[in-house]
């Protein structure tokens, strides 16, 4: 009997979520793991690659295009919002409080 791949690809992301809710309980109060951590989380980081090598391999390629296409849509848009506040926070908090730049346009 052939193994189905999304049943394998459930199995993973199964595993890849149990995995990362261990790996979420043991995060010390001040947010980072001791070094002693650092083999489970690569093994961790190692499941999580398997699980995407997995998806690329059962989903379609035009699919795939589509979903790398939203993907680059959205990090453009964080890029955009990332660069506007900064460059609020540039401005200092006398331009922030003005708001925008107001040009008036003269109607003939």
């Amino acid at each position: 009997m052939t193994p189905d791949p999304l049943e394998e690809l459930r199995d993973r992301l199964r595993a890849t979520q149990e995995a990362a809710e261990r790996l979420a309980g043991d995060i010390p109060a001040q947010g980072f793991a001791a070094p002693q951590d650092g083999e489970a989380t690569a093994r961790e980081v190692q499941a999580l690659v398997a699980v995407l090598h997995t998806l690329r391999a059962a989903v379609p390629e035009e699919l795939w295009n589509q979903v790398r296409e939203v993907v680059r849509q959205l990090l453009l848009l964080l890029r955009a919002l990332v660069d506007l506040i900064v460059d609020r926070l540039s401005a200092g908090p006398a331009r922030a409080a003005e708001g925008p730049v107001v040009q008036d346009i003269p109607i003939a």
